[in-house]
């Protein structure tokens, strides 16, 4: 089985975007067909923005969303530098955090006052992010290692994590986190 897929674009998406839509378009074709990727041929054809009208009046190509895992990195930036503004940029109004022991909060600042009482300071190494999508929606799971401080001084490192977030229209709408780390817990 050797998929092709041709995708026609308004002339005016970054090279970088259609790198990125090519990338899944491929992903999706292996996924669905179970072809390998080296088999699946994906293009993009574009049309000059003259050539091209919806409802009757001339359109331009709409601007690329902010991608998932930037939008992760980026979130899991500003919590460590503690940078609340950013941080709080990046999440909906129903935002939701879930953390071992089903413990829930609804503000990134509630969850860090909880924080204060297990650890000085935490740091995640991720080790990867990882996307699905299904619509506007998509899901993304990072992993990776947890380094930092306890209360009493002593340095932790290499304390597994896997954090899971749902992201809706570029916005950040909960973070499940699953972690060793009160396993791991000095006494």
């Amino acid at each position: 089985m050797m998929p092709i897929i041709n995708c026609k674009l308004i002339t005016g998406y970054s090279k970088e975007t259609r790198a990125l839509l090519l990338e899944r378009l491929t992903d999706a074709a292996c996924s669905t067909t179970g072809a390998a990727p080296d088999f699946v041929t994906a293009t993009i054809t574009e049309v000059e923005t003259d050539n091209y009208m919806r409802g009757r009046s001339k359109k331009n190509p709409a601007q690329a969303p902010k991608q998932s895992d930037e939008i992760i990195r980026k979130f899991l930036s500003a919590m460590e530098k503690r940078d609340l503004k950013l941080a709080n940029s990046f999440i909906n109004d129903e935002f939701i955090i879930t953390c071992p022991g089903n413990k829930i909060f609804h503000t990134i600042e509630s969850f860090l006052d909880w924080g204060k009482h297990r650890y000085k300071k935490i740091k995640k190494d991720i080790s990867a992010i990882d996307l699905s999508f299904n619509g506007s929606n998509a899901i993304i799971y990072c992993h990776g290692t947890l380094q930092g401080e306890w209360l009493n001084g002593q340095p932790f490192k290499g304390i597994r994590f896997i954090d899971k977030f749902h992201t809706q229209h570029s916005k950040i709408m909960s973070q499940e986190i699953w972690n060793d780390l009160d396993l791991m817990k000095e006494p």
